[in-house]
């Protein structure tokens, strides 16, 4: 998977997602400097792109880290716990702290989300018999478990429709001032770098890892942490995100192979270029008005994920 080819893939998207909405922009409006378009293009239309690819970036490297570290291709955020951990901590943030900064609900989902993947993490460790079905089959059915409780307490303190309509993955309403959090993603990406080859082999398995004298529950931490800011962090500023942390780096990883450090920048590259083609569909589809990039993404998602689990089994 060439990563000049992916750059430039990006780079044209980029451009095309530029010139799309119902506000039309032209090139000629860019040239002469026209104010109200130049204002629509930096207030809406740039913070929406950065938006997209920092959140394909943020969520595709999350996934590759869970399944090097968990050893298993179909290990998520969506299917590890993660994001429904997020999800109540937002929800427990509007019930104690309703008046609390953006900033202070983040570190609360994040709290939340740390603690639902490290829990993920426990339980798997007493599982003896693991499987490529059997470990996201149980990131599920722990997600369902926290789901549910969000659900009763969103009912609860009537809720519900606050939360499914901050959950529900949509850049339409990124503008400037409201996506900025989102480059908390971008350090974490050059520490998973950093820590690429100790992921690699924390991969390997607890036993294997520690002979070669790799602090392993110190290596999980770090990468279980990232995995949680990133996705708290996205989960708050744009919502669920479907499918992107599962298909993406099992497409990287089929190409490429499973050392971490050679597959992160493609990883990120294709997962940015993925999102954004969602992003575009969802706005080409029943133009002017929009599609939800959870539907699109979760659509086409779908379909990939299908396809990879008949390869993988075969």
């Amino acid at each position: 998977m060439k990563k000049g080819y992916l750059v430039l893939v990006l780079i044209l998207l980029s451009i095309v997602s530029i010139f799309i909405g119902v506000k039309e922009i032209s090139l000629s409006d860019i040239l002469y400097l026209n104010y109200d378009k130049i204002q629509i293009l930096f207030l809406s239309r740039f913070p929406r792109l950065i938006s997209i690819i920092v959140a394909g970036m943020g969520m595709s490297i999350s996934g590759l880290i869970m399944q090097q570290i968990t050893q298993n291709k179909f290990v998520s955020p969506t299917t590890a716990a993660t994001i429904d951990s997020a999800k109540l901590g937002i929800l427990v943030s509007l019930i104690l702290f309703s008046t609390v900064s953006v900033f202070t609900k983040m570190i609360i989902s994040f709290i939340f989300a740390l603690c639902g993947s490290f829990l993920f993490m426990i339980i798997l460790k007493k599982i003896k018999y693991k499987n490529a079905v059997i470990v996201p089959l149980l990131g599920i059915m722990l997600g369902s478990i926290i789901d549910s409780i969000s659900t009763f307490l969103a009912y609860k303190y009537d809720l519900v429709q606050n939360i499914s309509s901050w959950l529900q993955g949509d850049f339409s309403m990124t503008i400037k001032g409201r996506y900025e959090l989102l480059y908390i993603s971008i350090p974490l990406v050059f520490i998973a770098f950093l820590y690429a080859n100790k992921f690699t082999l924390a991969g390997m398995g607890e036993d294997f890892s520690i002979n070669l004298g790799l602090d392993y529950n110190k290596v999980v931490s770090i990468g279980i942490s990232i995995v949680a800011l990133t996705t708290s962090v996205v989960v708050i500023t744009v919502g669920k995100i479907p499918f992107l942390g599962l298909i993406i780096p099992n497409i990287v990883t089929m190409y490429q192979g499973d050392n971490l450090k050679k597959n992160i920048i493609p990883t990120a590259l294709f997962g940015s270029v993925f999102l954004l083609f969602c992003d575009i569909l969802g706005r080409i589809i029943i133009y002017p008005y929009e599609i939800t990039i959870g539907l699109t993404a979760g659509i086409l998602g779908s379909f990939i994920f299908i396809y990879l689990l008949i390869r993988r089994n075969t």
